[in-house]
């Protein structure tokens, strides 16, 4: 039981001695571990989402990693084969629809994710373990992740990230510019594919922690927050890793002081970055509206 279950209080206000609680249990250490991995991987696929303006395709792929997770505890296997399985298998349905029409494959896309959420929903009525697993599977939970997860995690977001370190370049000039890359010889198809694979390898990942409904949220949200920040691709990229790693820490810690689910306060709080990012874009482009016609500044510059 955590601390908000059983009475105890809330927050000391000794950060040093919250801290040192909260890591004297393993399953936080291991939450900890997990959210940090969890995060950078999510925070670089998203950010190719965002750039490459994916994020119908992304929505996709979160929303059928319910149906496999459910799927997966009905059939009594761990839910983790679920994730990796139908992500991955959404994820090159997705590439192959790519060479369709812009509306037919948006709206085949979206008749296969309800009929999958629908599967989902009907692998849970069925399901008869814990009440609280559908729950945990569609909002996410720090409890009961193991040393093993977290090995799991870490090897996988190690595939991830070397791979997309690998074709980091051609896939960028092939976000940007796509027609350009082609005449260029780059291997445009190719890599949207392979990315395609890495996003339902990246959101099988990232569902475990932060459920299946939100772990869109922790993709989208930090790499929009840095693109509107910056325009600089290195720069915002670095951005968007620490822009998650805040938002799941800080939510892995609020969430254990609180009854409600993990995926509620890393939205949230990438959400409420992602509004002070754009307020602060709004100011600094009205200052330099009123900079650039004031008196002072027409007469030097007249």
């Amino acid at each position: 039981m955590v601390p908000a279950e059983t009475g105890a209080p809330a927050w000391s206000w000794n950060l040093l001695t919250d801290v040192q609680e909260m890591w004297s249990y393993p399953f936080m250490v291991n939450a900890f571990r997990a959210g940090a991995v969890v995060s950078v991987v999510a925070a670089v696929v998203g950010w190719f989402v965002v750039l490459r303006r994916q994020t119908f395709a992304a929505h996709t792929v979160s929303a059928v990693a319910f149906p496999g997770a459910a799927g997966a505890l009905l059939l009594g296997v761990s839910a983790v084969y679920g994730y990796f399985t139908l992500c991955v298998a959404a994820a090159l349905v997705i590439a192959a629809l790519r060479g369709g029409r812009e509306h037919e494959e948006s709206a085949l896309t979206g008749t296969v994710q309800a009929f999958l959420l629908a599967s989902g929903f009907l692998c849970t009525a069925l399901y008869r373990g814990l009440l609280e697993g559908p729950q945990t599977i569609l909002f996410g939970t720090f409890l009961g992740i193991t040393s093993s997860q977290v090995t799991v995690l870490t090897a996988v977001a190690a595939v991830v990230l070397a791979v997309l370190a690998s074709i980091g370049r051609p896939l960028l000039f092939a976000s940007v510019d796509p027609q350009v890359a082609a005449g260029r010889g780059v291997p445009v198809r190719a890599l949207s594919v392979v990315f395609l694979v890495l996003l339902g390898a990246a959101t099988a990942e990232a569902s475990q922690i932060t459920g299946t409904l939100l772990v869109f949220a922790l993709m989208v949200i930090p790499a929009a927050t840095a693109q509107v920040l910056t325009a600089r691709p290195a720069f915002s990229l670095v951005l968007a890793v620490l822009l998650a790693f805040a938002a799941t820490w800080v939510g892995l810690t609020a969430a254990y002081y609180s009854p409600y689910p993990l995926g509620f306060f890393v939205t949230t709080i990438a959400f409420a970055g992602y509004l002070l990012a754009l307020g602060w874009r709004s100011l600094h482009a009205a200052l330099g509206r009123r900079i650039g016609t004031s008196p002072a500044v027409r007469e030097v510059t007249a």
